[in-house]
């Protein structure tokens, strides 16, 4: 309290002015790069590179996986103009992963070999996230839990996936919204995408299927270029986490999460 002209008067404190953001603070810049530990000793030139990729990566899984579920509910709400928005910025993420891999390829095998061995026994079979967004897309949930052992925090995750239901599903359930089958059975499936595609009627639904076969065909791009950048850097070793390196690799390729869309190509062509 301080006497101004014979009276008292108060003197507020006054708040000091926060401290302003800026883009560093924003995007937490210093945190991102004290981020990258390289752990081979003598250094390896390389294992900076390596280990970046590979965090950009699950920086563009982690988004990935924010819109799918953000996709999964726009399909399920029928909101279909939302959908093909969703599902052109996720084709587009995944043209950016597979031309990482130029990047990385600029690494050659004996660079990789100075670093390679440091990293047992960990993995990019461990990738809680791209297991994630395969479940996401379609995968069963059964069919990972057995490798939970790898990674501890695999099973609570994969259950709380159940929740979102998948890519795959909610594509089912839209069928079955529109009254194009009366379950969800494989054969009745391909009837009805037939219906789709030679009626003009459906456009909004045939527009879709070729969003899901894009989404489709670009995951089994990253998948195909994954493998051939694995092989032209160890051949035919097996993967620093055990596993049978591209061996079991090339085995994903045939995987589709939407086999009828693929299916119904034959039936769509006169002849044979």
């Amino acid at each position: 309290m301080n006497l101004v002209g014979g009276k008292a008067t108060l003197n507020p404190k006054i708040p000091s002015p926060e401290k302003e953001l800026t883009y560093s603070s924003y995007l937490k810049i210093k945190e991102l790069l004290s981020l990258q530990n390289p752990i081979a000793t003598p250094e390896a030139h390389d294992e900076l590179l390596f280990i970046i990729i590979h965090q950009v990566y699950e920086l563009w899984f982690k988004l990935i996986l924010f819109e799918l579920k953000s996709l999964i509910l726009s399909l399920g709400n029928n909101d279909l103009i939302s959908s093909f928005h969703t599902f052109k910025r996720v084709s587009a993420i995944f043209k950016v992963l597979i031309q990482q891999l130029d990047v990385l390829e600029t690494m050659t095998p004996t660079d990789f070999n100075k670093f390679r061995s440091n990293l047992n026994p960990a993995s990019g079979f461990q990738s809680l996230q791209f297991r994630e967004l395969e479940i996401l897309s379609g995968a069963s949930i059964e069919d990972y839990k057995k490798f939970a052992p790898l990674e501890p925090e695999w099973l609570p995750k994969l259950n709380q996936l159940q929740s979102h239901g998948s890519l795959s599903e909610t594509f089912k359930n839209l069928l079955l919204k529109r009254k194009l089958i009366p379950q969800i059975d494989s054969d009745l499936i391909q009837k009805a995408l037939l219906e789709i595609y030679q009626n003009p009627k459906h456009h909004d639904l045939q527009t879709l299927c070729e969003a899901l076969m894009d989404y489709d065909e670009q995951l089994l791009l990253w998948r195909y270029r994954h493998v051939q950048m694995v092989e032209r850097m160890i051949g035919m070793k097996r993967g620093t986490g055990g596993s049978l390196g591209v061996a079991y690799l090339s085995q994903t390729l045939s995987k589709r999460f939407f086999p009828e869309l693929w299916e119904i190509r034959t039936h769509l062509s006169p002849g044979y």
